[in-house]
């Protein structure tokens, strides 16, 4: 019973709901990451480089017909499909650049945040009591 409070205390903690959370964020952002490399990206990528899809690629291995699209080749046998492993790989440079971006954003946040604030000017001191100002030049009408 213990283990299963110490579990329902560590599962409460606002870390671990904040992982979860980016956990679906980041899961989500990836989708829309790898629709832009594989519907905006890869297809001018692809027209530059013969005008196929580029992530149909690849280099057969069991002596398929070389034009036979990936999914057909990969049935008759071994392929390398190196066009669906730079898709993926542009996809993950894509998001890794997206995330130190926002990391960097919320360092500078952080820092900003911790930055004391600029010292205040110091204010020109009070102007001394009327009675104080009188017994001043008391004092100085008594040593003339």
């Amino acid at each position: 019973m213990a283990m299963l409070q110490e579990f329902k205390q560590f599962a409460m903690k606002g870390n671990v709901i904040d992982l979860a959370v980016g956990v679906i964020i980041g899961a989500a952002f990836s989708k829309i990451v790898d629709s832009v490399v594989k519907d905006i990206i890869m297809p001018p990528v692809g027209m530059l480089v013969g005008g196929l899809d580029f992530a149909n690629y690849y280099i057969p291995l069991n002596h398929q017909d070389p034009s036979l699209p990936l999914a057909e080749a990969q049935k008759l046998g071994a392929v390398l499909a190196y066009g669906n492993f730079l898709t993926i790989l542009l996809n993950f440079l894509i998001l890794a650049f997206v995330i130190f971006q926002m990391v960097q954003l919320v360092h500078r946040a952080r820092r900003k945040m911790e930055e004391p604030a600029a010292p205040a000017a110091p204010a020109e001191p009070a102007p001394p009591a009327e009675d104080i100002v009188l017994l001043r030049e008391i004092r100085d009408a008594l040593k003339k």
